[in-house]
């Protein structure tokens, strides 16, 4: 029998880059979980292989759905269960926070629970997120970065509701002997990056106002947000080498790049990638503003990479040319965007 992979969310841009990294690095089959409509962009080129049942397959099911999510595990019995779904935009929180506090930790709960009741022993990785630390004053801030002992002081909806995510984890690892590690990822990026995002939406407009679609204006939200970035095909490393390097239940690790910036820096080095860098002007947008800011995001990874021996390896400046390039390349196909 084959490994099987779970993967919760597969057609976000993490998932979708897990499912790559899994179906190029192991001989593991990638089994998808998504809802019936969520947009399907970032899977497309693994159709073909879906199509022909060799080692991807999708299977619908929704987090709020308990029934859906135990058909599933006993169908497919996988031995690896990376849960990535998620609301996962936290300026889209404060305009919903029921819904994003439901998804993430009901729909948390519910999958763990599907696991519980079919009698699992897939090893989990439940993907929490560094916005649980939140707003850090500076002067509270460790000297290596934060850690993942550091009080957790949440800053929107989806904060507080990946707080949940993070907690229901330990305890089915905790309360039920279920092989459940959680991870607090830091900013990580690249292509397929949702538009929703500082990084992404900044390169989206340099790229429409390249091509002439939109005046040569780049509306921006909070630039002083500092920000350590790494990249997701580094982050989708992370996560395999969290399962199959001594998984140790009930752990939790922080885990992020090595390059610390500001957010206002990061459109700097996309501006100057761009032969319009002289022509566009920054503007800010009230409505790109968070009523509370996770302004200080700078993580302490040493016990991830301690245990692991993990190390990002792809430099900030590849990973955002490649993010550049990645929406250059749908704004020259014709794609029509909203223009957020």
């Amino acid at each position: 029998m084959p490994t099987k992979a779970l993967i919760t969310g597969i057609t976000g841009m993490v998932g979708s880059h897990l499912a790559d990294y899994l179906l190029a690095q192991t001989d593991w089959d990638v089994y998808g979980v998504c809802r019936w409509r969520s947009p399907i962009d970032n899977v497309q080129h693994l159709f073909e292989r879906a199509n022909r049942k060799d080692r991807v397959f999708f299977r619908y099911a929704d987090l709020n759905d308990l029934v859906s999510l135990l058909t599933v595990i006993k169908e497919v019995q996988p031995d690896y269960v990376f849960h990535l779904a998620a609301q996962s935009y936290p300026k889209t929180s404060f305009d919903a926070p029921i819904d994003t506090l439901h998804t993430n930790i009901i729909g948390t709960c519910n999958l763990l629970e599907a696991l519980r009741l079919a009698d699992s022993h897939a090893v989990i990785h439940v993907c929490a997120s560094s916005e649980v630390f939140g707003k850090i004053p500076p002067e509270q801030k460790p000297e290596e970065g934060i850690h993942e002992d550091c009080p957790f002081h949440p800053a929107s909806p989806y904060a507080i509701s990946k707080i949940g995510t993070d907690l229901v984890g330990r305890y089915y690892a905790e309360a039920f002997g279920m092989t459940v590690m959680t991870t607090r990822m830091f900013t990580h990026t690249g292509p397929r990056r949702g538009d929703v995002f500082h990084e992404s939406t900044f390169a989206k407009q340099i790229a429409m106002i390249e091509e002439g679609l939109i005046p040569p204006v780049v509306k921006v939200g909070n630039l002083d947000s500092l920000r350590t970035y790494a990249d997701v095909r580094d982050a989708v490393r992370a996560y395999y080498m969290l399962v199959t390097v001594n998984p140790i239940p009930g752990e939790y690790y922080n885990i992020g790049g090595r390059y610390t910036c500001t957010v206002g820096d990061t459109l700097e080095t996309l501006l100057s990638m761009s032969d319009k860098k002289n022509e566009i002007t920054v503007v800010e947008d009230p409505e790109r503003l968070r009523p509370i800011d996770a302004d200080l995001q700078v993580p302490d990874c040493r016990k991830f990479k301690k245990h692991t021996s993990w190390e990002p390896e792809i430099p900030y400046e590849q990973t955002m040319a490649d993010l550049l390039d990645y929406w250059r390349e749908r704004v020259r196909r014709g794609e029509q965007f909203l223009t957020r």
